[in-house]
């Protein structure tokens, strides 16, 4: 019989980062954070202690940890597991307009997508985390940004524990500080020869826009919730994220939807376009409206809007795929972008995890045409992704979901961190301005570390 959840009306907190911190040490602690209220990013999503957590290895091999599940002999694929994780959900979740209430929330990294589209990699991870990690949760904290509300969703013998966790203490965690300065994985030099690289692939007509990034990693010491919160208050976004494990977390400051899916209808929001924000009122207001008049930067985000239209097309019903937003300026903290959007209608038989494998990796981080764009990256760039260019975000047992590009993203791993800047390259890129906006991305999100 399956467990009843009910919604409670809870306390809406002055700080939910706070909130959270009273349960990030709990075992499958996520936050799903809009630290940027926007229409697109309204809720945050809280949980802990899922029933089961999925991983999937470096070789794509799924592995289930739960005392309760076990998986049959010949699932199939990473994706397959979570289907069959979601059915083993045997909640009887309320009637309701919030985004989750029961479901698998974690990341899907950049290098899952190489499996999906059976692109091989040559290079070398540069991290230990799996190729995806998600759990399976059964109850939620749900603030609601616009309407200043908070609400936990939990079956009566959850909510108890709940409430017991949140009486107690937050724990003290060391200090974070960097041990090492950022160093680039890529010089200057090295990254201008890629670039020319690049540029001969698409005169050759092997593709027509290539999405190339550098890494660039430090040492540390102490507690990745700490860097989080300096993150999140230097720049703060509608699809923030953090989970922790181990040695290992991951902390995402993403601006961009990926896939969001509810009652069928389907949208994603793809970034293409960038400048910094100028040190004034004039200076920036300029640098917006070059970014807007930007016949290269429209073209750019063009060649990704058609992209995805072919990948939501292929499990969405024919003829419900429309652009109503093409082009249009949104800014953050350090650098405006062209944001476009794409919506479609989910056709019959697909669940939103199909839609999720059809379309991943985003197209607004590969290039075009895809899995060609996805070679060349693997060619040109020394390491894998990891969860850079994935998606953070779950996947409701309800049959809706909501997904981030892991852009602007920290790892943490064994006392390192790493992040990366990347920018889409088309026939008439400049390499120096490409190599300056990799670097106008991420420059925040380092000064806030140091």
């Amino acid at each position: 019989m399956a467990t009843a959840l009910s919604i409670s009306a809870f306390p809406y907190p002055s700080d939910p980062l706070a909130l959270f911190a009273l349960l990030r040490h709990r075992p499958g602690a996520v936050l799903l954070d809009s630290g940027r209220p926007v229409a697109t990013g309204r809720y945050d999503i809280i949980s802990s202690d899922p029933l089961a957590t999925l991983s999937v290895d470096e070789q794509g091999h799924s592995r289930i940890e739960s005392s309760t599940l076990t998986p049959p002999e010949g699932l199939g694929d990473a994706f397959a597991y979570q289907a069959w994780l979601l059915q083993q959900l045997d909640i009887e979740p309320p009637e309701s307009e919030l985004p989750f209430t029961g479901g698998l929330i974690g990341y899907w990294s950049y290098d899952l997508g190489r499996e999906t589209q059976a692109v091989a990699s040559t290079r070398p991870a540069p991290t230990q985390l799996p190729q995806a990690r998600l759990g399976l949760y059964d109850w939620a904290i749900t603030l609601d940004h616009v309407m200043q509300k908070a609400w936990l969703i939990a079956s009566h013998a959850r909510r108890r524990e709940v409430t017991t966790w949140l009486d107690q203490s937050a724990e003290l965690s060391p200090p974070f500080a960097l041990t090492s300065p950022f160093q680039a994985e890529l010089t200057h030099a090295d990254y201008l020869a890629r670039f020319a690289r690049v540029q001969r692939y698409i005169r050759a007509g092997d593709c027509y826009q290539i999405n190339l990034a550098q890494r660039f990693s430090a040492s540390f010491t102490g507690d990745p919730w700490a860097a989080y919160l300096r993150l999140r208050r230097a720049t703060p976004t509608p699809f923030s994220g953090f989970m922790a494990w181990g040695e290992k977390a991951v902390l995402s400051l993403s601006p961009e939807r990926f896939i969001q899916s509810r009652g069928g209808h389907v949208e994603t929001r793809p970034i293409k376009g960038t400048r910094a924000r100028g040190n004034s009122p004039e200076k920036d207001q300029a640098l917006a409206q070059a970014l807007l008049a930007s016949e290269k930067d429209r073209a750019e985000n063009v060649m990704i809007v058609d992209l995805l239209r072919n990948d939501l097309g292929r499990v969405c019903q024919p003829g419900s795929i429309r652009v109503p937003q093409l082009c249009t300026l949104e800014s953050y903290p350090n650098v405006h972008h062209l944001v476009s959007v794409v919506q479609g209608k989910l056709a019959k038989g697909y669940s939103p995890l199909a839609l999720l494998k059809a379309a991943f990796p985003g197209g607004s981080i590969t290039g075009a045409p895809k899995i060609r764009a996805m070679q060349i990256i693997d060619e040109l760039e020394p390491c894998q992704r990891s969860v850079y260019c994935g998606s953070l975000g779950y996947v409701d047992v309800r049959g809706s979901m909501d997904t981030s590009i892991a852009i602007r993203t920290v790892i943490a791993d064994a006392g390192k961190l790493h992040l990366w800047g990347g920018g889409g390259l088309v026939a008439d890129s400049e390499g120096k301005a490409e190599y300056t906006e990799t670097l106008d991305k991420i420059r925040h999100l380092i000064s806030s570390l140091k």
